[in-house]
């Protein structure tokens, strides 16, 4: 199976359920692993038959700072769900994670596979 990876992408958003996090952005990392076909766009050279991960990024920051969220879970679904259904991907592996939410840890979160490959 093909795929297409995004590591790390940094968004900053209202995410948390404590009042106080609704009152701030705190930064999440995501990681994508997005099943694509990349047969056709490496033969023939050709940006149409590829996904673009650039345009995958820009849609999930929009999607995740239109309105604040409490769970990172809800994220992850939002997440498997926008690129699932608006880019046509038929399996996706998200991780969300949280740095700085627990003092001890670099980061937690959470990681979903939703789709069949």
């Amino acid at each position: 199976m093909d795929k297409v990876l995004i590591r790390q992408l940094r968004v900053d958003t209202v995410i948390g359920v404590y009042e106080w996090e609704k009152q701030i952005h705190q930064t999440l990392l995501l990681d994508l692993d997005m099943a694509w076909d990349n047969r056709l766009a490496a033969v023939k050279d050709d940006y149409e038959h590829a996904l673009c991960y650039e345009t995958v990024a820009n849609r999930l920051t929009a999607l995740l700072t239109e309105q604040p969220v409490e769970l990172i879970e809800t994220i992850a679904e939002m997440v498997a769900r926008c690129v699932m259904t608006e880019f046509n991907v038929p399996w996706v592996k998200v991780k969300v994670m949280k740095p700085g939410a627990v003092p001890t840890a670099a980061a937690v979160g959470v990681e979903i596979e939703r789709g069949h490959c």
